[in-house]
Order: C-alpha cells, then structure tokens, then sequence
C-alpha cells in the first residue's frame, strides 16, 4: 500500500482535488492522509477543517499557519509557519508520495518538502498563467520547478511548462477534477437560495458574487468591491455574496460587508457546505467577482461570469466569461451585457473548455500505474528540452 499525502490550506484547493482524494481513500492501494493548515483552521473563515473531517479522510497534522495581520508580509509568515509545522510530521510519515493544488504559497511549501525530503511530489494546475501581477502566478511556476509531476488540465498548460523546460514525460492532461462534481449533479427546479431554508433570505432570483482583494497599489478591494455591490443594487438585483479569501486587503472587504449587513439586496456567507454552495451555484442568473471558479467552473452548468479587475486577466476561458474594470458604470453595462437574450443563447450552447466532468477517475488510474520514485531527480537540461 502506497502512502499518499495531500496538503491543503484553503477550502478552494481542497475542493478542487476532493474528487481525487476520495478515490484514493476508498482503494486499497493507497493509504491517503491530508496535512491541514492556514484558513481551514481558522473560525473567521468558517474552519473548514470540520468538513475535511465529514468527509471522512484521515489528517496527518494540523498546522495553525494563518497569520491573519493582513498585510504584505502574512502570507509569507504563514509560508514559513506551515513549512516549520510540517518538516517533522512528514519526515516522520515518510510518505511515498506529496500531492498539492494550485497557486497559493502552500504549493511552494510543498514542492521544498519533497526537493529536500527526497519524496516524490505532483503538482495540480501548473502552467496556467495570468497577467494580473498578482504573486500567485510566479508561486504557481517556482512550483512547477521543484515537482516531480505535473497534472494539469489543458494542453496550452502543458506547452507552458514545457516552455519552462519541463519534459513531456513529466506532464499529463487530465482536465479539471473539480468540475466532476458538476457532472454529478443534474440541474433541479429547486436549484435557488430559496429552496434551502439554511440559506439565508428568500432570494428567486439572484446574483452569486465572489470578489477577492488582488493588490493594494493597483486595485484598491474595497472600492472595487463596493462597486459591484453598488451596481447590483442600481440593476435590483438581489445578490448572495461570499466573505473574501485571506489574501492581504481582505478586511477591507469585511468592513464593506459590514456596512452592508442590513442591506436587504444582499446575503452574506463564510462557508456553506458543499451541498448547499452547488444549490446557491446553480440557481444564480449570473457569477460576477473575480474568483477563477468564473474561468472553470461556470461553464459547467452553464453559467454567465463577470470578471471584474485585473484579477484573472488573460487565463484561458470559455465564451461565457466577460470582463471588464472595477468603474460602476462598467460593471452595470457588463450585468446588462450577460442578462441579454444574445449573450444567453450563447453561454447556453457552451461547453467547459476545461473538462468534461470525468476527470477524477482518470487521474486515479494514473496515479494507481504510475512509480513516481522513478522520475524524482530531475536532471534534464532546459537546454536541451524539446517543444513538442
């Protein structure tokens, strides 16, 4: 039996690989354990740890990482205390193989684990790339380089890190996992906030919008956020709006809820579970944010997705996604724009250019044939490389 660990800090990465995990915890090839840290311990962003638990997978350690002063330096802190709360544990496990997903300095800790530890690692959702300048992008690539592996969802993915001097033999597509719990779940009549009486007010017809600070200096959150709130209110939309992520500039965003609490146009929410969430996801008129679910997910079901700022910008995307600035006026043309009869016809024929729904069993089976211990000093010259 191989021993598997996957690290997780946030609900978002979580959600994206916890198809996979639950493949590899019902086989008897593998014995998974999940090393949790950062937001999913901490009650202000709902401890998501306790649905890591529901779901039944077995935790190596708990890490308290999140260090929540909401500023440059956070993240970085939050970095150092992950990567000192995890040496021991898992030098200790000795696991025959580290699975990690994404973008956020957890990915970073985990590919130093495995450079430094001698253990196999594979990195999910490397090569995308966006021009925001935000850091996740460049932690997204410094990852890629210290892998082992790389899963990945697109062919344009894989020609970037190929680009970055990455080998073929160390790629495979696979599509997005994430969207095989869209496949799961049909569409019902019931798909609204107001169908579930957990979900705060009797919304029929609503907004989903979820909007996280990207840098101070050049998009200022609260403002941008406040801006969407405000051009939802001028359209009489109603709107269910998540809490931000814990990137520095969210609790500018808080205070902005606050002010709006009493609002009756919107609902508030830290986390739901799962159930709850692809109910409010299915039932909403139209995403608008700037969360990357508007670039992967939404063309599942299909929905229209508003990207508003820089957040995102130039990632491969369906034809469902549009984007536009933070400026009121332009946010209110872009919710015009996606409730128009045209615009619907086509998010109404899209398909997901990321997956078809079935791609969690492929990278079971992958994972299953596959001696990762095999490729795990990586001597290939950049140099002599081949495009393919």
């Amino acid at each position: 039996m191989r021993k598997v660990l996957a690290i997780t800090t946030i609900r978002s990465d979580y959600d994206l690989l916890s198809s996979v995990y639950k493949l590899l915890h019902n086989s008897e090839h593998f014995d998974l354990k999940l090393l949790v840290g950062g937001t999913h311990l901490a009650p202000a962003f709902g401890s998501t740890v306790n649905e890591i638990r529901a779901d039944g997978f077995s935790i190596l350690g708990e890490i308290e990482s999140l260090h929540e002063s909401d500023s440059l330096k956070a993240r970085l802190k939050s970095a150092g205390t992950l990567l000192q709360g995890a040496i021991d544990l898992v030098s200790d496990w000795q696991p025959d193989l580290i699975l990690f997903a994404g973008d956020r300095e957890d990915v970073l800790i985990g590919g130093m684990l495995g450079a430094f530890l001698n253990i196999p690692t594979i990195h999910f959702f490397g090569g995308d790339h966006e021009t925001d300048g935000h850091t996740d992008t460049v932690i997204r690539h410094a990852t890629s380089k210290l892998s082992t592996f790389h899963i990945v969802t697109i062919e344009e993915h894989k020609k970037r890190l190929l680009r970055m001097g990455e080998p073929a033999h160390r790629i495979f597509v696979s599509g997005n996992p994430a969207l095989d719990k869209f496949a799961e779940r049909k569409r019902s009549s019931n798909d609204s906030v107001a169908s579930s009486p957990s979900l705060g007010k009797d919304f029929t017809s609503y907004a989903l919008l979820i909007y996280h600070p990207l840098d101070k200096q050049s998009e200022p959150p609260g403002e941008a956020f406040e801006n969407i709130l405000k051009a939802l209110y001028i359209r009489g939309i109603p709107a269910a709006v998540s809490f931000p992520n814990s990137d520095p500039g969210h609790q500018e965003i808080i205070e902005i809820i606050e002010r709006y609490t009493d609002n009756t146009n919107f609902w508030f929410y830290k986390n739901l579970p799962r159930d709850e969430f692809m109910r409010l996801y299915h039932g909403a008129r139209f995403l608008i944010g700037n969360s990357s679910s508007g670039i992967l997910e939404a063309a599942s079901i299909p929905l229209a997705a508003i990207n508003v700022g820089l957040r995102q910008r130039d990632r491969y995307c369906g034809a469902n996604v549009i984007f536009c600035s933070t400026n009121v006026d332009d946010i209110s043309n872009a919710i015009d724009t996606v409730q128009s009869t045209p615009f619907r016809e086509i998010v109404a024929k899209i398909t997901n250019p990321y997956g078809d729904g079935a791609s969690a069993l492929k990278i079971f089976e992958f994972i299953r044939n596959h001696d990762f211990r095999a490729l795990i000093k990586k001597i290939e010259d950049p140099l002599k490389t081949v495009f393919q």
